[in-house]
């Protein structure tokens, strides 16, 4: 039985999943598995089941509570509603305002993550190849076929929760990198910073359902085909690098349902002729800082995780 500074401990730890997963290529799964939260976490979303609806519809609320572990599950997102509150302000502003330097940490930090989400291929095959290079194929097509900005309606915002929330039981991958594919990483971070309770509402929505769909199949192809999933995992995330890429031109504008003219195409550019087509410092000293701070950033949580790793066996 847990008491009170047991859940403020696991609000803290929620809270710390939060700031990883609004970092796109940080974990917030890696840093539940570092505060060794990652197995009762994963055992407690599996539990909402079947068995568990029952209990709820029977109006047996006590033990619909006690079967998914609900103070547990209620203190970690808790946690997670926090951390994401609170930096949801920052974010913005930083890819509003130094746009170039923001997404080259971000492209160090996404490198360096699939890199060490292949690591954990244990499989050495012409599957596992080929799923590595299936994912960077996808990743590489999607990112290239979709403008800067996604719909914004709220069956996309929805779909983009379900998806995203998935990266808690992913390796190595944050649900902001998810929304950064899919176009909404900004979109959510302005709502969250506007509190726009309907778009916030339905984006939530989507994170439930897609906990209650999506993470079992994805937790279902780790366990029977481990190797071959984290290839396509890492093969993704490399492809998709060309869309945190730091210096961009946008071809064209639209506006947005706010009225705000915001980029709906753009390609990237090396720095030089960003340089030229701009007449903008491309900053590339600080950006390749940066980027190599971005690496450095995730190799010691993954020193960190190592650390911990005998605790958890």
């Amino acid at each position: 039985m847990r008491n009170i500074k047991s859940y403020l401990l696991l609000i803290l730890k929620g809270i710390g999943m939060g700031s990883a997963d609004v970092i796109p290529g940080v974990s917030g799964g890696t840093v539940a598995f570092i505060t060794g939260i990652y197995d009762e976490l994963l055992g407690s979303i599996k539990s909402v089941d079947l068995t568990a609806f029952k209990t709820l519809f029977a109006l047996k609320f006590k033990a619909f509570w006690a079967h998914i572990n609900g103070n547990f599950l209620l203190a970690i997102f808790t946690g997670i509603a926090i951390s994401i509150v609170s930096l949801a302000k920052l974010m913005g502003y930083l890819l509003t305002n130094h746009p170039i330097l923001t997404w080259a940490f971000f492209f160090g930090l996404i490198i360096v993550s699939a890199m060490l989400v292949a690591k954990d291929i244990t499989e050495k095959n012409w599957k596992v190849v080929l799923s590595g290079i299936l994912g960077i194929v996808i990743a590489y097509f999607i990112t290239e076929i979709s403008p800067a900005q996604t719909p914004d309606n709220l069956g996309f915002v929805f779909l983009s929760g379900s998806i995203a929330i998935c990266a808690m039981i992913l390796p190595g991958i944050s649900g902001a990198f998810i929304l950064l594919i899919l176009g909404k990483y900004q979109y959510v971070l302005a709502a969250i910073d506007n509190f726009e309770v309907g778009t916030i509402g339905v984006f939530m929505v989507g994170c439930v359902v897609g906990l209650l769909l999506f993470s079992r199949v994805i937790s279902w192809c780790l366990t029977n085909y481990k190797s071959i999933t984290i290839a396509m995992l890492a093969g993704f995330m490399i492809g998709s690098l060309n869309k945190v890429w730091p210096w961009k031109i946008v071809d064209s504008y639209r506006l947005n349902r706010h009225g705000e003219q915001v980029p709906f195409i753009d390609h990237n550019v090396l720095p030089q002729e960003y340089l030229q087509q701009t007449g903008n410092d491309p900053h590339l000293i600080q950006a390749l800082l940066l980027a190599s701070f971005g690496i450095l950033f995730v190799l010691l949580i993954e020193k960190i995780a190592a650390r911990f790793k005998p605790e958890e066996k």
